[in-house]
């Protein structure tokens, strides 16, 4: 997070990512994921 803060999420966990993050995946496993929450704004182009 823009604070310094961070969270590490395992296989199954089910989270809230507020605006102001970065994210990465460690190890080699690859990452899904499922949107839902904002699913209505995403990739859509700002008015």
């Amino acid at each position: 997070m823009q604070d310094g803060r961070y969270y590490e999420m395992h296989a199954g966990d089910l989270f809230y990512i507020g605006p102001g993050h970065d994210s990465w995946v460690v190890g080699d496993e690859p990452y899904v994921s499922l949107h839902f929450l904002g699913a209505e704004r995403y990739a859509q182009p700002h008015p």
